[in-house]
């Protein structure tokens, strides 16, 4: 997998626009007031859905399959193209834009056709948010996240006729109007993992299996589920039958348990229980391991004694 090169402006996973000229040096609260309105007779309405790269959370996918009634395998091969996440080794999608103009493949001359499915990162703009810090993400449980740095700030292109409205909003009214909330619930786990991830830089690459497993996981939850049920998932983790029940037709709670099992299995988190058989089998399986390394040591280092005509010890 590759990283796909896009020109123009992009969209990362808060919705916040790589090119620093467009971020206004302010920090904003949910407090500050905002004059923003797009709708479809503004002149530049829907030119903000082309030359972007828009990074699709476990979440979008979700819901734009269910909106567009299809298998999320099938919603991925044809919307989707790979990219790794934030600058690390995790695997995700991003929107794939049309060949012949560059735009969203949901994108109208009449506006968005999935508008009340869309993507998180559509939802923020012109509003991005900081609040991660990328250095910290204790994922163990009962973690406190309420120290994290939260603040907003406006991503303003050349572009954009929007900012000449006259609609005032309050930062935290923009988010409610635009359905911002719910989804930052949605993707804060998953988010988290993404962040922490980061913040391990290049030193410690991903096995092959932990990044097909990341990307399983975060992106086809049909699979995510077969795996729980039909693996031996369940021989391996302690499941109770009420959990085990729902995450057969939920697939919010599904998506929740996937992060939950991803920080366990790939930073080891707190959250999710191994039977005990099977710590004692991992346990002797290294054991045996470390034995069968010392004996092989032992062995080679008399083949070395021989070699050399010298005695070697009988009690060896």
């Amino acid at each position: 997998m590759s990283e796909q090169d896009m020109s123009g402006k992009e969209k990362t996973l808060f919705g916040k626009g790589l090119n620093p000229s467009n971020i206004l040096p302010q920090k904003l609260t949910l407090e500050s007031k905002i004059k923003f309105r797009c709708h479809p007779v503004v002149e530049c309405f829907t030119a903000c859905c082309g030359g972007i790269k828009i990074i699709l959370t476990p979440y979008d996918i979700l819901m734009l399959k269910k909106r567009l009634e299809i298998p999320a395998h099938e919603f991925l091969e044809q919307y989707t193209t790979p990219v790794y996440l934030e600058q690390t080794d995790m695997p995700g999608v991003a929107l794939k834009l049309r060949e012949d103009d560059n735009k969203c493949p949901f994108v109208t001359p009449e506006g968005c056709t999935v508008y009340t499915d869309r993507p998180s990162a559509c939802r923020y703009y012109p509003v991005g948010m900081a609040d991660f810090h990328e250095g910290q993400g204790t994922m163990g449980e009962g973690a406190d996240h309420k120290d994290e740095e939260k603040f907003f700030f406006i991503v303003k292109e050349d572009h954009c006729k929007g900012f000449l409205e006259d609609k005032e909003w309050t930062v935290a009214e923009w988010r409610a109007d635009q359905g911002v909330d719910v989804r930052d619930e949605m993707n804060k786990d998953w988010l988290r993992l993404v962040m922490r991830r980061k913040s391990y830089g290049h030193q410690a690459a991903l096995s092959e299996q932990a990044k097909r497993m990341f990307f399983m996981a975060s992106t086809d939850l049909d699979h995510f589920r077969r795996f729980v049920l039909e693996s031996s998932f369940l021989d391996t983790y302690i499941i109770d039958d009420e959990t085990l029940e729902t995450l057969k037709t939920d697939d919010v709670e599904l998506m929740l348990f996937s992060f939950k099992y991803l920080a366990n299995a790939l930073f080891g988190a707190e959250g999710l229980s191994i039977r005990q058989d099977k710590i004692e089998a991992k346990v002797a399986e290294i054991k045996q391991r470390q034995d069968d390394s010392v004996t092989q040591s032992i062995s080679d280092y008399k083949e070395i004694k021989k070699a050399r005509g010298e005695e070697v010890d009988p009690d060896l």
